[in-house]
């Protein structure tokens, strides 16, 4: 039946409306309180580009920033879920899904938007803290505990290959990771997996 949608469908929405509408309402609380940064937010969220999240950024996001004592906790804003990392709970999903399960609609919608959320800025989106906050003070960065047993962040410099590619993510223009998108990845990297 054309244009009818499945009840999946309008669950996973209602989820991921959920989802969002917390997390707006933390951004609007911190907007109006002040972000750690000092700097006010106004104006609209940027809308990233979503292909290129499911398939860069988000495996960049879960391999440099989604350890269990960092952004894979429940007590962090910018909570990112994921395959090989923390995993939504099952009352989120409505189904428990294991720690190896490829990666699914729901955990990217949610990290998307954290990180799609982490670009607020009063004027330049380099002064965002999703850009700022993983970068050594040194090179223009707020840097944050986020640093490793030898004292650096997460990205040393602004030529840092992680960091370039969430600048050019967080400058892209785009709608948010689509389910289609989400299986195409996950089945590529099934496919590279068989032997």
């Amino acid at each position: 039946m054309a244009g009818a949608r499945s009840p999946l469908s309008d669950g996973l929405l209602i989820r991921v409306v959920r989802a969002s509408a917390g997390a707006a309402a933390l951004l609007g609380a911190l907007v109006t309180h002040g972000c750690a940064s000092g700097q006010e937010f106004s104006g609209p969220l940027p809308s990233p580009d979503g292909d290129q999240f499911v398939k860069e950024v988000y495996p960049l996001l879960l391999r440099d920033c989604a350890h269990t004592t960092c952004h894979g906790v429940k007590e962090r804003f910018f909570q990112l879920y994921g395959p090989g990392r923390i995993r939504m709970p099952a009352a989120a999903m409505g189904e428990a899904i294991d720690y190896t399960d490829p990666m699914n609609l729901e955990e990217v919608l949610w990290s998307y938007e954290r990180a799609r959320s982490m670009l607020a800025t009063s004027e330049h989106i380099e002064d965002s803290v999703l850009l700022n906050k993983p970068l050594e003070a040194q090179a223009g960065g707020q840097g944050h505990k986020g640093i490793d047993e030898l004292g650096r962040n997460v990205y040393a410099s602004k030529r840092d290959p992680g960091w370039r590619l969430l600048s050019a993510w967080a400058h892209s223009h785009g709608s948010p990771p689509t389910a289609a998108q989400v299986r195409a990845v996950s089945d590529a990297a099934a496919s590279e997996a068989a032997p």
